[in-house]
């Protein structure tokens, strides 16, 4: 009797691939499991075990599996349905999800060998010179990887040579699989049992009399060792002896101190805990009480707070009633937000319970947090970015969504291109949990949800400790330009209530959405400026490293003096980005400290966290940022923030441009003011009587809403209709065309007036690659599912066709 199980590859593939199990395979083999198979001529791929069956594919043999790779199932059975939900609502494949869903360490990597099958060479063989090469060096070794062998022959194609020996019988080229996953491994160190006894130490020091390095390090062991019982770790104690390793391994080369290792956690919290109660106020109490009227009904529940009102006190709350009844709890944040902050604040209340999941964690502290969650159920507070939804929760009773409006919840690149609040509703659904999203301005079809009664509602209107919101005043810097009142990019407003701030020692936030010195440098006489050769944008200027850069493709080259077409030296500089607000703060306040948060500033594991604790321990004066200054930082001496332009968030060519430089605007705001002193906010624009502006001047989110709810309904757009963007890729321009005009065609075959396009992007050219975008809405009443079949077989029409085989398409449900 034949066993086959079907496998998810971690490759773009449309369907699983079934593989042979023996009978012993299928009676230990279970859903969810590692697998290795070989998929293709000589590639062997980590996969996910699926349904273990009996039925043999009727299109191709079924290979045998390569070898299992778990003893238990490395993935859930709730992971499992949430994996095919997202293939199948995202339109991608199941093994694109499996690539996002698992720390790469888990996709053990295989490797090529070429083992020696026979060592005797007959004087007849026919060998040409690489061949024999080859076969000496593997009469030493007798296998030798497949890298090793490009050095061997110092070529790379050398698969042709091997492969005739192969024929020949000389060899056998096999895979290896090996583990990615290196565990934390800490170097301890002990005193050699000869010398335990007092006389042997006495006498040990006297003979390292001559050698004082060697001597302190075996002082300060005898005092570390006796302060603690703990292992000693070889760091700690050349940190204490100031000495070096060198110095170190000479005492264990002699034998006087032992080495040895042990397997440590990278995930360690060491901070103060409390058990204190969380004290809401009047309007907090109401808040959590309709919370918990929306999860008896069954419903996401939306949380409507102003800034600064207390929401994660509520959280909180939430948090410990699910604890005491020994639940899990997903905290969401967009990856911006995931502050230092915050993760302590809930370590405060949940100590060792609380696991942090996101990008800026290595590979290996991913895998331990997965394997902490799947095996030990550790960790009942797991707060992370959007990428901590696919991790293997057990018990999961409650999902917080905070910030739920930001767009970096939507995985852009590469597939499967989801939005994690969605998909979290979806995931809280699987397990029956509770749902709360929180935000002081929620997107647009949250509230329309929340509107229809297809959510819940809460919401907070006050400032906690009634502390009262930000005076938001509004500069006019066309008429400011025009009566000689503006230094550079600063009016003589903002100027004013920078320095009466920082008289009052006081500190400040300047916001500006765009990062470099300045975006465009122009000829005065031929009005030439220098393009990414890439791309079709202009390159911006960086003054930290005098340099012109792309911010889509890296490409970088020295700052031009002279002009790249006619030569000339008239060269200016045409708007401004944060490094330039820094360096004209700089001349502007000489004896303050000025700060800067952007992309560029905030590389690094920890950079991010350095700038915010500097900050708030006020050793900044003034913070300059991009929107990473937006996001629930909670900075108790900041009472001005400036706003520098909002006209560059208003005119972008986006259908949710005037929500997001609402919400954006709103945000920002509510970093000023959040002690008992009343904040200061000023936005400069040179279009001061915009409806947005005049709407964020009053916190007038719900004019902001029903505005913008009657463009969306007029132009047809989300929360209305649904949306799924098609964008067509190649280096091929023509083609590009000629493939988006056949798609598109296609498409409006079926749907008619409601498919757009195909239109270039504003950036039509990346890394030399042309975009073309096709758009597809759909209405209410049109079901979603059929509309993604019907489209999905037009596409595979499309792949069918020879002349657009180099032509990538991306599809983009629900794009933001």
């Amino acid at each position: 009797m034949s066993y086959f199980v079907d496998v998810i590859l971690p490759l773009p593939l449309a369907k699983r691939f079934t593989y042979e199990l023996s009978t012993e395979e299928a009676g230990f083999v279970k859903p969810g499991m590692r697998v290795a198979v070989p998929f293709g001529k000589s590639k062997i791929y980590t996969g996910i075990a699926g349904k273990i069956h009996q039925v043999a594919p009727q299109v191709y043999e079924a290979k045998p599996i390569h070898q299992i790779l778990d003893k238990s199932p490395l993935v859930t059975e709730q992971q499992l349905k949430f994996w095919g939900w997202l293939a199948s609502y995202y339109m991608c494949a199941e093994g694109d999800v499996l690539r996002a869903a698992l720390p790469g360490a888990f996709l053990l990597e295989s490797e090529a060998i070429v083992q020696l099958r026979n060592k005797e060479i007959p004087e007849d063989a026919k060998l040409d010179d690489e061949e024999f090469v080859l076969l000496e060096a593997l009469q030493n070794q007798s296998s030798i990887k497949i890298q090793e062998v490009m050095k061997i022959l110092d070529r790379k194609a050398v698969l042709p040579v091997v492969n005739r020996l192969v024929e020949k019988g000389f060899v056998a080229l096999n895979q290896e699989i090996y583990e990615q996953y290196k565990p934390k491994k800490t170097r301890f160190v002990c005193l050699a049992e000869h010398y335990s006894d007092e006389t042997s130490m006495h006498q040990l020091l006297d003979e390292l009399n001559r050698a004082p390095t060697q001597r302190e390090i075996v002082l300060n062991y005898f005092g570390l060792t006796a302060q603690s019982k703990k292992p000693l770790s070889a760091k700690k104690l050349l940190q204490k002896s100031k000495a070096t390793s060198a110095s170190l391994k000479t005492l264990i080369n002699k034998g006087i101190l032992e080495e040895y290792f042990e397997t440590t956690d990278r995930l360690n919290f060491s901070g103060e805990t409390t058990s204190k109660d969380i004290e809401f106020n009047e309007f907090q109490e109401k808040a959590f009480k309709q919370i918990n009227r929306v999860f008896a009904e069954d419903k996401v529940c939306l949380l409507h707070g102003i800034t600064s009102s207390g929401k994660t006190e509520i959280y909180i709350q939430l948090i410990k009633e699910i604890l005491s009844k020994g639940g899990q709890t997903l905290y969401l944040l967009p990856e911006i937000a995931l502050t230092t902050q915050l993760i302590q604040r809930l370590q405060f209340y949940f100590g060792d319970q609380v696991l942090v999941y996101h990008s800026k964690y290595s590979v290996n502290e991913r895998v331990e947090v997965y394997r902490k969650l799947l095996n030990s159920g550790e960790g009942k507070v797991v707060i992370g970015a959007r990428s901590s939804i696919f991790l293997p929760f057990n018990n999961l009773n409650l999902v917080v969504v905070d910030e739920e409006h930001e767009q970096s919840f939507k995985q852009f690149d590469p597939a499967p291109r989801y939005h994690a609040r969605d998909a979290a509703v979806v995931l809280a659904n699987i397990f029956k949990a509770n749902i709360v999203m929180g935000s002081a301005t929620p997107s647009l079809e949250s509230f329309f949800n929340a509107e229809h009664h297809k959510y819940g509602y809460a919401e907070i209107s006050r400032r906690f400790g009634n502390v009262l919101e930000p005076k938001i005043e509004i500069v006019d810097i066309k008429s400011k330009h025009r009566k000689k009142k503006m230094k550079g990019h600063f009016s003589d407003r903002l100027l004013e209530e920078i320095e009466a701030s920082l008289k009052e020692e006081e500190q400040v936030i300047l916001f500006q959405n765009r990062r470099g010195f300045s975006p465009i440098l122009e000829c005065n006489t031929c009005g030439h400026s220098p393009q990414c050769p890439n791309c079709d944008v202009s390159l911006t200027f960086h003054s930290h490293n005098n340099q012109l850069r792309c911010h889509y493709c890296g490409y970088h080259i020295a700052m031009q003096h002279k002009c790249m077409a006619c030569g000339s030296v008239e060269i200016t500089t045409k708007g401004f980005g944060t490094e330039q607000i820094e360096t004209e703060l700089k001349a502007l306040f000489p004896k303050h400290i000025i700060g800067r948060m952007d992309q560029d500033t905030t590389r690094g594991k920890y950079a991010f966290e350095k700038i915010i604790t500097a900050f708030e321990q006020q050793e900044i004066d003034i913070l300059v940022g991009t929107q990473m200054l937006t996001k629930g930082l909670d900075f108790r001496n900041v009472n001005l923030v400036g706003i520098m332009n909002a006209d560059n968030l208003l005119n972008f060519p986006d259908f949710r441009a005037h929500e997001r430089s609402f919400q954006l605007m709103l945000q920002v705001a509510g970093r000023a003011g959040r002690t008992k002193k009343r904040g200061k906010v000023l936005i400069q624009s040179f279009n001061p009587h915009h409806q947005i502006i005049q709407q964020v001047s009053t916190g007038d989110y719900q004019g902001m809403y029903k505005d913008q709810l009657e463009d969306r309904y007029n132009y047809k757009y989300p929360p209305y209709f649904r949306m799924i963007r098609f964008t067509l890729k190649s280096r091929d321009y023509s083609n590009v065309n000629t493939s988006a005009d056949w798609l598109a065609k296609s498409l409006k075959n079926v749907f008619g007036a409601y498919v757009l396009g195909p239109e270039f992007p504003p950036v039509a050219r990346i890394r030399n690659e042309y975009y073309k975008n096709i758009l597809l809405k759909i209405p209410q009443k049109q079901s979603l599912g059929k509309t993604k079949q019907v489209s999905q077989k037009i596409l595979d029409s499309f792949k069918a066709i020879g002349k657009f085989r180099n032509i990538k398409v991306v599809v983009n449900v629900d794009p933001v």
